[in-house]
């Protein structure tokens, strides 16, 4: 994959979750393409083995994205480090698939928190470190646009989080600030392989008509698209990066 090494130069990006699948491998393509990027994670250790991978265009700020006041302290420290961010990348999430008579409260706080409320206040607490014209993406998920077996609370907060989108992109439009979302379908990531047993890894790469699943590089390549000016007149959107899932292949979930 070719990239254009010089998209983002000058430009400094915010990615939190950002020590692992994903969110990393949208580190390493924005650096690819001159970017200085803050990555974000709760684990320090696995984090700092994230930014020495990485490299000196990396910066790694350890936190949980669903608490208030580690957001404060990052934004802080991105204002003292660089004053400004051109593109908020909130990432961070997890994934829980159960049927509905399983979900107790304490697992909906927790998906909600992880997921929704990661994804607003990220937003709310950087959003002043975010000149005119600047990105934000979120990641979202294909189980918005399908209904899921197993999938309901998950598939609600993404649902939720790309409402989110639609609103912050008209309340934010007259600052020209575009608000986007991704929808990941099945990704090759380590939580791919963490919640998914292996004969189910091997049942959903034929789904796609793309025929694989996808790679976080995939993603990484539409984060990049987003937050540059080449989508300078994308706004509001959900860009699926599903290999046509959810196109081609809904009826797979019926």
């Amino acid at each position: 994959m070719t990239h254009n090494s010089s998209r983002f130069d000058g430009k400094t990006a915010l990615i939190t979750g950002g020590s692992s699948g994903m969110g990393l491998a949208a580190a390493h393509r924005l650096i690819a393409e001159g970017a200085r990027v803050v990555v974000t994670g709760r684990d320090k250790m696995r984090l700092d083995a994230a930014v020495a991978d990485l490299g000196r265009q990396a910066y790694g700020i350890d936190g949980d994205a669903t608490d208030l006041d580690d957001l404060d302290s990052l934004s802080a420290a991105v204002a003292d480090r660089f004053g400004h961010l051109d593109l908020l990348f909130a990432n961070a999430g997890i994934g829980s698939f159960q049927l509905i008579d399983q979900v107790t409260g304490a697992l909906f706080d927790q998906v909600i928190g992880s997921n929704l409320k990661g994804a607003f206040f990220t937003i709310q607490k950087t959003l002043p470190l975010l000149p005119d014209h600047a990105s934000i993406v979120i990641n979202a998920s294909f189980g918005l646009h399908l209904g899921v077996p197993g999938s309901a609370l998950y598939s609600a907060s993404k649902a939720a989080v790309h409402n989110l989108t639609r609103t912050l992109a008209a309340e934010l439009a007259p600052r020209r600030i575009r608000v986007n979302s991704v929808s990941p379908g099945y990704i090759d990531t380590p939580a791919f392989h963490r919640e998914m047993p292996e004969d189910a890894r091997r049942a959903v790469a034929s789904l796609p008509p793309a025929g694989r699943v996808g790679t976080s590089e995939d993603v990484a390549a539409a984060v990049a698209f987003l937050g540059s000016a080449d989508s300078a007149y994308v706004n509001g959107h959900d860009l699926r990066v599903d290999g046509g899932l959810t196109a081609v292949a809904a009826g797979a979930f019926e």
